[in-house]
C-alpha cells in the first residue's frame, strides 16, 4: 500500500496538544545544528523506539532540505504505525536562536507540527523540541507517546554528544 502524495493536506480537527521538551547539551550551537540538518541524526536519536523505512524506494536526502518526505513508521523496529510524511521547512534564525521545522502529518495524526530550536547556553547550548500534534480523538494518546518519544530522542542526542557524534556508538 502506497500513502497518499505528500502534497495532499489533510482537514484539521480544532483538538491539539502543544508540548516543550528541552535539555542542555555539552556541545557548541553550531554543531548541533549542523547534526541537526543531517536525516542520519533522525534515525539513530528515534531508534530503537520508532524505525522509519522510506516510502516508494525514496531515500531521506543526506541534508535536510525544504520538501516533503514519506516513510513508514515502525514502532521498536516492527509494529507497523502508518505512514507519515515529513514536510520540512527552514526558519529564519530568531536572534541567536537556530530553528528547523517538520511540519508533517500522517495515517492517524492529522498534524505532527515539530520545530527544532537550539540556542547558546552556559558554554553548550539549549535544544528545545516544541511540538503541537492533531489526531482527533487519539491526541491525548499521541501526545502522550509524542512526550515520551522527544523525552527519548533527547537522551539519545545526549549519548551521541557523549561519544563525540559518532553515529556508530
Amino acid at each position: 500500500m502506497t500513502p497518499p502524495k505528500p502534497e495532499a493536506s489533510p482537514n484539521e480537527p480544532a483538538q491539539s496538544v502543544k508540548l516543550e521538551i528541552e535539555s542542555w547539551f555539552a556541545a557548541p550551537v553550531e554543531r548541533v545544528f549542523e547534526t541537526v540538518q543531517r536525516s542520519r541524526l533522525l534515525h539513530y536519536i528515534a531508534a530503537p523506539m520508532i524505525r522509519f523505512r522510506t516510502a516508494d524506494d525514496q531515500r531521506f536526502p543526506e541534508r535536510w532540505t525544504e520538501g516533503s518526505y514519506r516513510a513508514w513508521l515502525m514502532l521498536f523496529g516492527f509494529v507497523p504505525l502508518g505512514w507519515q510524511v515529513v514536510r520540512i521547512e527552514s526558519l529564519p534564525d530568531d536572534g541567536e536562536t537556530r530553528r528547523i521545522r517538520d511540519n508533517g502529518y500522517g495515517w492517524l495524526i492529522q498534524r505532527w507540527d515539530h520545530e527544532i530550536r537550539v540556542s547558546p547556553a552556559d558554554e553548550g547550548s539549549r535544544y528545545v523540541d516544541r511540538i503541537t500534534v492533531t489526531a482527533g480523538w487519539r491526541t491525548p494518546f499521541v501526545a502522550g507517546f509524542a512526550a515520551a518519544f522527544y523525552r527519548h530522542r533527547q537522551r539519545r542526542w545526549q549519548r551521541l554528544i557523549a561519544n563525540n557524534f559518532d553515529f556508530e556508538r
